[in-house]
């Protein structure tokens, strides 16, 4: 089990980078045919056949309480959409035995509120990649209430058992601002997963600024990414990254989404800092 810390990049104007990017991948087109995109009903992902074995299934696992606040969601919501389009985790999937995974999207907050916003599809190529994402930023926010990172892992747990697609590798990847305070202990959720054959990874997103009415929520003693690797994530290879804060949230999650596909252990902070066009051949 590793952490690792990833110094902050700014997401200013990632919303309108992420419509554009996926208008481009899904339609080809250019961004003014967007607009009228946006003012149709939310795309559905492609139906695939039942049964079909696929390199993965990953649920999705982000933290909607009352700590992430408007913007914080919005970055959040942004930063998943635009991962799950970048060229790094695209080329991740297509290097897979099979070339393809089954992602589903669900948002946690207090222990009786948790919710599947997008369901499962596969993701296979850039095209299929664009109606995930335009789907999910297209969501309303699904609620804002306390944090029961527990429930969060017993419903993930649910919607893998329920997967109309077959894997031998199955991960839930939990994204959060704070430590567990509503419904039942974390770390007995996670054993549970965990004894089943389940992978659980964490993305901790760290407050600069303590919360006045809650510090230790967010800034736990010893740091949050301590507290997840001691009662969050576990499983073969299981890991924590940690994003300085909202901002740096998408590039955090390029590398972990990444590291999860390809089954590698997670990206040094100088491979996170190096874009697609600056790698080597």
């Amino acid at each position: 089990m590793r952490g690792i810390s990833l110094l902050g990049i700014s997401m200013r104007g990632i919303r309108r980078a992420v419509l554009g990017a996926v208008a481009a991948l899904w339609i080809g087109g250019p961004a003014a045919g967007w607009a009228e995109e946006l003012r149709a009903p939310a795309p559905q992902p492609v139906q695939e056949s039942a049964g079909e074995e696929v390199d993965l299934l990953l649920a999705l696992a982000a933290d909607v309480s009352r700590s992430v606040d408007g913007p914080k969601f919005q970055l959040q919501r942004d930063g998943y959409a635009a991962a799950l389009t970048d060229p790094r985790v695209l080329a991740a999937i297509a290097g897979g035995t099979l070339g393809r995974i089954a992602v589903a999207y669900v948002e946690w907050s207090g222990a009786g509120n948790q919710k599947v916003v997008v369901d499962w599809a596969v993701i296979r190529d850039a095209d299929s990649a664009g109606r995930f994402a335009a789907q999910l930023v297209e969501s309303p926010r699904a609620f804002a209430d306390r944090t029961s990172i527990s429930g969060g892992i017993d419903f993930a747990v649910a919607q893998l058992d329920r997967a109309p697609f077959q894997a031998r590798r199955r991960t839930i990847d939990v994204s959060g601002d704070g430590t567990n305070n509503s419904g039942r202990d974390v770390a007995l959720a996670r054993d549970e997963a965990v004894g089943r054959g389940i992978t659980i990874n964490g993305l901790v997103i760290l407050t600069e600024q303590p919360l006045s009415w809650n510090a230790e929520h967010t800034n736990p003693a010893g740091g949050l990414d301590a507290y997840y690797r001691a009662n969050v994530i576990g499983g073969p290879g299981a890991f924590v990254m940690t994003a300085q804060n909202f901002e740096s949230f998408g590039q955090a999650l390029i590398g972990k989404l990444v590291a999860e596909i390809a089954g590698t252990p997670p990206p040094t902070r100088a491979a996170l800092m190096l874009s697609p066009g600056d790698a080597s051949p």
